[in-house]
C-alpha cells in the first residue's frame, strides 16, 4: 500500500466514524435515564387515543457520549462569524456582543409572558419605548412601529401603509417604481401589496438616473422603493431631488434600510426625504442573524404615515405608566402576533446603548474603511464594473476570471479552501457575475489582509491553475454538489439506512 492509498483509506476511517456513528443505532441503547414518575402511569394511548405512537419512528437510539460527539462535531462542521469574516455583501454579518446576549437572557426579560398585565411589564415596556426613541433619533424619522419580523416583512408593512394614507386622500395609485439596484425583496413586496412594479435604470455611476425618473413619475406611481446605499454600496447623491420629485407628484419615497450600517451617526434618511423605512436590526444592530432567524425589521415613519402604523403601539397613560393603544381606526392591522420579536429588541438597544452616538458614528467609519480598504486591495486582481466611490460594500465581477472558464460561484467555492465564508455571488443583478464584499466594522485590518491575500491567490490560481478552482472545494467533508438536484430533491431529513 502506497502513501496516497494509506492516506485515503484513513480518511475513509475519519469519515466513517464522523458521518455514521450516529446512524449506527442499536435497539434499547440509551443517553439519558428518566426519574421515576411521581404522578400515576397512564397509557399514551388513553390521553392521545389514535395519536399515540408505538415505536419511536425509526429514530437513531445510541449513547450519551455518542450523541454529544454527533453534535459537538456538527457544531465544528458550521461556519459562522465567531470562527471568522462574513464577507456576505447583501446580509450584514457583524459581530454579536455577548453583554448583548447576556442582557437577553436577564430571567425577568426572558421569561416575560406576552399575555402578562401591561402593570407587570413596565420593564418590557420601558425597553420597547426607548428602542423606539433612539431608532428614530438614528433615522430622522416621526413614528415607528416594532412588530415586523424581518426586513421584508418590514418593506411589506411600509407599503402597506404607503398604499392605505393614499387609499385615504382617494386614490391608491398603480404603480411602484423600483431601481435595478434594489434589494430583490423589493419587487417581491411592491406585488403583495398589488402594485405593478417598474423598472427603472441606474446611470454610469451606479445611481438613480434623474431624467428617467422625471419621465416615469406620474399620478400612477405611489412610491419608489430606493436602497441607499444602494446594492452597489453607492450612496445616491442625488437623494433630495429624488425625494422632491416624488413629492411634487404626490409619491412617497420609501427607502429600504438594510444598508443603514453605512449611515448611522452620519446621515439621517428623514434629513433627506424619506417617508417611510424599516430597518434591520440583525444587519445594523448587531442581533443575530442566520438560521432562519428570529429577525427584526423596525418601519419608521414621518408624521403623514403615523395614523397607518399596525397597531397597538405604546404609549405614556395619563398616570404616567406606559401601556398599548389599539384605538387607531386607520391602522393597517396587527402584522406580528404580539409585538415583535421581543428578544431581538432588548439586543438591539443593548448594543446602541454601549456603543452611544459617537461608537455607533464610529463604527459607521470603520465599515466604510474596511470595505474601502478591501476595494483598494482588490482592484487589481478582479474588475471594478463602477468606478463611483462606494461605502459600506463593494461589488467586483468576474469579467477577467470568465476568460478562463472561471466564474463567480467557482471563486467563491475556492475561497472556502481559504477558511472564509464565500462573498455574495451574482448579485446585485445590474453587475454580471458579481462579487459582493462586506467586511463590516468587526474585522480587523490583520483579518482584512488575510482576506485580500487569499483573493489574490485564487485570481493567480485562474491563470495559472484553473482546475483546482472549478473542482473546489477540496477541504469540506462534502465536495462540491450538484446544485441543480440539491435544489429540486433536497434531502431535508434524517433516514437510517437500508
Amino acid at each position: 500500500m502506497n502513501g496516497n492509498e494509506k492516506i485515503r483509506k484513513a480518511t475513509t476511517h475519519i469519515s466513517q466514524n464522523e458521518v455514521l456513528i450516529f446512524e449506527r443505532s442499536s435497539a434499547g441503547k440509551k443517553a439519558y435515564m428518566l426519574p421515576p414518575l411521581d404522578v400515576p402511569d397512564v397509557d399514551p394511548a388513553k390521553l392521545l387515543g389514535e395519536l399515540a405512537r408505538e415505536d419511536l419512528g425509526h429514530m437513531p437510539e445510541v449513547s450519551e457520549i455518542e450523541i454529544i460527539r454527533h453534535y459537538t462535531r456538527l457544531s465544528t462542521w458550521n461556519y459562522a462569524v465567531d470562527h471568522g469574516m462574513y464577507p456576505l455583501g447583501s446580509c450584514t454579518m457583524k459581530y454579536n456582543a455577548r453583554v448583548n446576549e447576556t442582557v437577553a437572557r436577564l430571567p425577568g426579560l426572558a421569561e416575560a409572558h406576552p399575555y402578562q398585565p401591561e402593570r407587570i411589564s413596565q420593564g418590557a415596556l420601558l425597553i420597547m419605548k426607548l428602542l423606539s426613541e433612539q431608532l428614530l433619533e438614528i433615522t430622522g424619522m416621526d413614528a415607528i412601529t416594532l412588530q415586523p419580523a424581518a426586513g421584508a416583512h418590514g418593506e411589506l408593512t411600509g407599503i402597506l401603509m404607503v398604499r392605505a394614507c393614499l387609499e385615504s386622500r382617494g386614490n391608491p395609485r398603480k404603480k411602484i417604481l423600483i431601481p435595478d439596484s434594489a434589494h430583490g425583496t423589493n419587487p417581491a413586496t411592491a406585488a403583495m401589496v398589488g402594485y405593478s412594479v417598474e423598472n427603472l435604470k441606474s446611470n454610469a455611476a451606479g445611481m438613480v438616473d434623474i431624467p428617467s425618473l422625471e419621465a416615469q413619475v406620474n399620478e400612477d406611481v405611489a412610491a419608489l422603493m430606493l436602497t441607499n446605499p444602494n446594492t452597489l454600496g453607492v450612496f445616491e447623491r442625488e437623494i433630495h431631488k429624488i425625494a422632491e420629485i416624488l413629492h411634487r407628484k404626490g409619491a412617497l419615497l420609501y427607502m429600504d434600510g438594510a444598508n443603514m450600517n453605512a449611515l448611522v451617526g452620519k446621515v439621517r434618511p428623514g434629513d433627506f426625504g424619506a417617508d417611510v423605512m424599516h430597518l434591520n436590526l440583525h444587519k445594523t444592530f448587531s442581533t443575530p442573524h442566520g438560521g432562519g432567524g428570529p429577525g427584526s425589521g423596525p418601519v419608521a415613519c414621518k408624521k403623514i404615515l403615523d395614523p397607518f402604523l399596525p397597531a397597538p403601539v405604546i404609549v405614556t397613560k395619563a398616570d404616567g405608566t406606559l401601556g398599548f393603544e389599539y384605538n387607531r381606526p386607520q391602522s393597517i392591522g396587527r402584522v406580528r402576533m404580539f409585538y415583535g420579536n421581543f428578544g431581538m429588541h432588548v439586543r438591539a438597544l443593548a448594543y446602541i446603548m454601549a456603543n452611544g452616538p459617537d461608537g455607533l458614528r464610529q463604527t459607521t467609519e470603520d465599515a466604510v474603511l474596511n470595505a474601502n480598504y478591501v476595494r483598494k486591495g482588490l482592484e487589481d486582481a478582479y474588475e471594478l464594473p463602477y468606478k463611483t466611490p462606494t461605502m459600506h460594500e463593494v461589488v467586483f465581477s468576474d469579467r477577467r476570471q470568465t476568460a478562463k472558464g472561471i466564474k463567480t460561484g467557482d471563486i467563491a467555492k475556492r475561497l472556502i479552501d481559504y477558511g472564509f465564508h464565500p462573498y455574495t455571488v451574482s448579485f446585485p443583478l445590474v453587475v454580471p457575475g458579481a462579487l459582493m464584499i462586506e467586511p463590516t466594522e468587526s474585522e480587523s485590518k490583520a483579518s482584512l489582509d488575510l482576506f485580500i491575500e487569499a483573493m489574490k491567490d485564487i485570481a493567480e490560481e485562474v491563470e495559472q491553475n484553473p482546475e483546482i478552482i472549478l473542482e473546489a472545494p477540496h477541504n469540506t467533508r462534502i465536495s462540491r454538489l450538484d446544485e441543480t438536484t440539491a435544489a429540486r430533491k433536497p434531502i431535508l431529513r434524517w433516514k437510517p439506512q437500508s
